[in-house]
């Protein structure tokens, strides 16, 4: 059964250096607060994976906690660059970054495959485009050339969700992405929501992930911001557009890590 933490706790226990960690959330339900309790802690050499790195990465990789990103688009939603992102793949700083880029398609099969137990997924794509990250096989039954992408097993997977019942149940609903299957793919899985209920009431076309899939439950509420949760938040697009201002300088990123994060 998933264990009930305070955050602080869950972080230092789930997530250690060097670790591959995935913190899933498609514009919804984003675990930014549990990011920056890794920031906080300073847990580092991370791989990270994620389909939209999103501010969420910038942020992390920004602190120079992250060694290799594994992703399929990275920009900042509806603004522009990552300019954390941008820096560490062209300059270095604050460290070199390994980057490994796959199309959604195969982000999104890869999570599957990992969810089911297998090593590999297989797809029509790759083909025409620089991607590298892809293999080919030859259909037994066709004799048709696919790519071939490896599973994701993350040793941690975080997100966000609405509700979380006293047993450790997590229930989410909205734009929910891979997050059910950035879990199931995991070797341990931190879930901060909004709120812990005495009972999970119906929510149409809501996902409920069983405790036993959960390893902890953090409630924060308003942990998904600037991102947001259906039902609870709204999304601040201003944030979005004032952060592409702060990441661009490397000073005004270092103030904004010190007092958004460190104070």
């Amino acid at each position: 059964m998933a264990d009930i933490r305070t955050l602080p706790e869950a972080v230092a226990e789930l997530i250690h250096d060097g670790d591959t960690v995935a913190m899933e959330g498609f514009t919804h339900l984003i675990p930014f607060a549990a990011a920056r309790e890794v920031i906080r802690q300073g847990i580092t050499d991370l791989t990270l994976v994620r389909m939209t790195p999103d501010v969420i990465y910038d942020q992390l990789i920004g602190a120079g906690l992250v060694r290799k990103l594994v992703f399929s688009w990275g920009g900042n939603p509806g603004v522009g660059s990552l300019h954390r992102f941008r820096d560490a793949v062209e300059h270095g700083w604050p460290r070199p970054l390994e980057v490994e880029e796959h199309s959604h398609a195969g982000m999104a099969n890869r999570y599957v495959a990992g969810a089911s137990g297998l090593p590999f997924a297989v797809l029509r794509g790759y083909r025409g485009t620089g991607l590298t990250s892809a293999r080919t096989v030859t259909c037994p039954f066709t004799g048709e050339e696919l790519a071939a992408v490896s599973a994701v097993t993350p040793d941690v997977t975080v997100i966000h969700a609405q509700r979380a019942d006293r047993a450790g149940n997590v229930q989410l609903w909205g734009l929910t992405g891979v997050q059910k299957e950035a879990v199931l793919a995991a070797k341990r899985s931190l879930v901060t929501v909004e709120e812990i209920v005495d009972a999970l009431d119906p929510v149409p076309g809501a996902i409920v992930l069983p405790t036993w899939t959960v390893t902890a439950v953090c409630e924060v509420p308003g942990g998904a911001h600037p991102s947001y949760a259906a039902g609870y938040t709204v999304r601040d697009n201003g944030y979005y557009q004032e952060w592409d201002a702060i990441s661009r300088s490397r000073d005004r990123f270092t103030e904004w890590l010190r007092d958004a994060v460190d104070g």
